[in-house]
């Protein structure tokens, strides 16, 4: 009874829609003002004779109401004549924001609201509007902002738009706690997010602000922190601000890290029509991974690896599924599971939400672009692309039905953020007090475009520079970048010389090959050397005026695991300095090796190792002082920094050639109750020797030493770094150091 009761009413419906359909051939368009009749014929697709059932009117309602052009609309066929009633929205005559007295937040409030003058007014839209600038206000810090906004109806179906703002005071970040099972200090902890406490000396600074999204980032990023550690069931749990007043808050992260995971085995399923001998990398990875700690990054590797697999043999329609097993309590057995995804290809990409950004820059990118086989793994990966970016606060995309069956058109949604960012920063050290100021900008006219323009100062130096990055230069998706630089150095007090220099630099940056980048730089540049009467002979010869062009390139070879304070991993590097129009013809040769393991939770140890030389290419001709050698001070600890090596007439000179050796290792369970202070011991051996226009100067056998511990202490005025140090051997000129002390904050 029930089938026959549902076919009976299906042949109904079926019946219905057979009978209603009608041959038309007139079209009334009734209550238009503004949009003409014929646009709105074309909004709704239709034409005289075409046969109508219920189902096209009902598309024709909502091909028209979503041109937003339309409050309300009737669609009726009756007597051959399809008649269209609409209601037009009234156009926006003014937007204005009551309240805001800056000309820069009403630019920029405009710039994110979707409604603008002379369009038509939507009320839905008006909420999302309303959204979006109270989300404005609480990123600048105006956490208790009120918004009433008012609408002024006037004679000719024209509205204005009146926000009345009350910004109220900005509420502030007084403390930061970390609570729960944290397993770290706060002063890691403290280093990991974006927020920050409120000092007096943070005039610029956007992180002591309360701001919603920025917490939501900071536990993404303490999340992924603990994810790569090996926390495999870490949970940043109910993160809340508490108001202490009217304006200040204590904001309390609580974090549950629960027990390190390792890695296990791994297995790979490929489709029975794949060559297995393709993913043999694959296997090889697997086998480097079993016992090591769980790290998300390391899952993402692997991923990367079957992207390159797909992309370099032609796999068009794959998609890969990661599963994951708990055994052994603290163990994870890993599937990925390789398969052929639907057959598609894409017909449309379209961008949405760029409202600043040229559309270019996005798609610069994508790797999959129109006409291109859709490929999950690749779409994905072109997302993180312009995650990568760095300009914008959100990305996301959706996949829908395009013209026919075998294609799909993807919609890209971008949410822009600020990009302009002011830097500030100053510290006092046993070498002296300095000071920073920069400005940035990352997205320069929407292009993508980076621009950096910074001051330093120091005790002997002060240093301008400005630079400028394509990031895709010519369409060759390789950044090129130029800068103008200006240095002066006086060593007057010191060394008895004075050194101007003004360059200008062209250059790139580009992986070569899997982890192998190469860096050219061309450069330009002229600088004068004064000295005076404290001053050796031969360095009294060097004093003029001098002309340089060089060729400066570096090799790294990059297997650290991150960038930013690395735990495991190691670099390699070489970098040369040719000469091709210059003085004297100087050549720098150099090479840097750094590596890194954790053996334990914190417990980082590090070893490297440092060298360069310099030689004039042209007969008879010196290195002048001020390209000569010198080690850094933070290679060679206990000891006062450039007082090392070659001596002439009291003055150190540097030397052609420099070496160092460098071991260290931080100690966790040391000060482990201390939540803001971290201890490091380290060994450091090195020397400066050789001087060109004497054989005599300097003891060039001795090897310099030391050894030590430091610390990093979060203070509340900023972060201080202090050692103490202890020489093993030196030589009879060199000037010991055995307490170093920076400190530093920014504003």
């Amino acid at each position: 009874m029930i089938r026959l009761f549902l076919y009976t009413n299906f042949l109904i419906l079926l019946f219905s829609q057979i009978v209603f359909a009608e041959i038309f051939n007139e079209i009334k368009v009734i209550g238009n003002e503004r949009v003409s009749k014929q646009t709105v014929i074309n909004f709704a697709e239709v034409n005289i004779n075409d046969d109508l059932n219920q189902n096209d009117l009902n598309n024709i309602l909502k091909r028209l109401y979503n041109t937003n052009f339309f409050e309300d609309i009737r669609v009726n066929l009756e007597n051959k004549v399809l008649s269209i009633t609409v209601k037009e929205f009234p156009i926006i005559r003014t937007i204005q924001f009551n309240g805001v007295k800056t000309k820069k937040m009403t630019e920029q409030l405009l710039s994110v609201i979707e409604l603008k003058e002379k369009n038509p007014f939507n009320k839905l839209k008006l909420e999302s509007d309303l959204k979006k600038i109270l989300n404005i206000f609480k990123k600048s810090g105006y956490y208790f902002v009120k918004i009433a906004v008012q609408e002024e109806t006037n004679n000719n179906n024209t509205v204005n738009i009146i926000y009345n703002i009350e910004p109220g005071e900005k509420a502030l970040i007084q403390k930061i706690k970390f609570i729960g099972n944290k397993k770290y200090k706060d002063r890691k902890l403290h280093s990991i997010i974006t927020s920050e406490e409120n000092k007096f000396w943070k005039i610029i600074s956007r992180g002591k602000y309360l701001d919603e999204q920025r917490i939501q980032l900071d536990n993404r990023l303490l999340k992924n922190f603990y994810l790569n550690k090996g926390y495999y069931n870490v949970k940043v749990k109910n993160t809340f601000s508490q108001l202490l007043n009217e304006k200040d808050f204590s904001l309390i992260f609580n974090i549950e890290s629960g027990d390190k995971y390792f890695f296990n085995d791994f297995e790979i399923v490929i489709p029975d029509n794949f060559d297995k001998s393709k993913f043999a990398k694959i296997e090889k990875i697997f086998k480097k991974l079993k016992n090591e700690p769980y790290s998300f990054l390391k899952i993402e590797k692997i991923l990367d690896e079957i992207d390159k697999i797909a992309f370099f043999e032609n796999y068009e329609f794959i998609d890969a599924d990661v599963t994951e097993n708990i055994v052994n309590e603290n163990k994870l057995n890993f599937i990925f599971k390789i398969k052929e995804s639907e057959k598609f290809y894409v017909e449309r990409v379209n961008i949405f939400g760029n409202n600043i950004t040229e559309e270019k820059v996005i798609r610069d990118e994508l790797i999959i672009d129109e006409g291109d086989p859709f490929n999950l793994l690749l779409q994905n990966k072109s997302i993180n692309n312009v995650k990568a970016k760095g300009i914008f606060s959100d990305v996301s995309y959706n996949v829908k039905d395009g013209s026919n069956a075998n294609q799909k058109i993807v919609d890209i949604v971008v949410e822009e953020k600020p990009t302009g960012e002011i830097s500030a920063g100053a510290g006092y050290g046993s070498e002296g007090s300095s000071f920073a100021f920069g400005l940035s900008e990352n997205n320069f006219q929407g292009k993508g475009i980076k621009i950096d323009t910074n001051l330093s100062i120091s005790t002997q130096s002060i240093r301008g520079l400005f630079s400028y990055t394509n990031p895709n230069f010519n369409y060759s998706d390789r950044a090129l970048t130029t800068s103008l630089q200006s240095t002066v150095t006086d060593k007057l007090t010191n060394y008895g010389y004075k050194s101007n220099l003004t360059k200008v630099t062209l250059g790139t940056s580009y992986e070569q090959y899997d982890d192998l980048y190469f860096s050219p730089v061309f450069s330009i540049g002229n600088e004068s050397l004064t000295t005076n009467s404290s001053a050796s002979a031969n360095l009294k010869k060097q004093e003029g005026s001098y002309f340089d062009s060089n060729i400066f390139y570096s090799l790294s070879y990059d297997k650290r695991n991150q960038a930013y304070r690395p735990t495991s991993g190691y670099l390699s590097r070489f970098v040369q300095s040719v000469p091709v129009i210059a003085d004297g013809y100087p050549l720098l040769n150099g090479y840097e090796f750094t590596a890194y393991r954790e053996l334990v939770d914190e417990m980082i140890v590090t070893f490297s190792i440092y060298s360069r030389v310099i030689q004039a290419l042209q007969s008879g001709e010196d290195v002048r002082i001020s390209k000569r050698l010198y080690l850094p001070s933070k290679r060679l600890h206990g000891f006062e920094a450039g007082k090392v090596g070659p001596v002439d007439a009291d003055d150190y000179v540097g030397g052609n050639y420099a070496a160092s050796l460098n071991a260290s290792t931080t100690v966790p369970y040391l000060l482990q109750n201390v939540q803001n202070v971290d201890l490091k011991l380290f060994f450091d051996a090195g020397n400066v020797w050789g001087v060109d226009y004497s054989n005599s100067i300097g003891d060039s056998n001795k090897i310099r030493s030391s050894t030590g511990v430091a610390f990093d202490w979060l203070t509340p005025i900023g972060p201080l770094n202090f050692s103490f140090s202890q020489h093993i051997t030196k030589a009879s000129t060199d000037k010991t150091e055995g307490f170093r002390f920076q400190i530093g904050t920014s504003f």
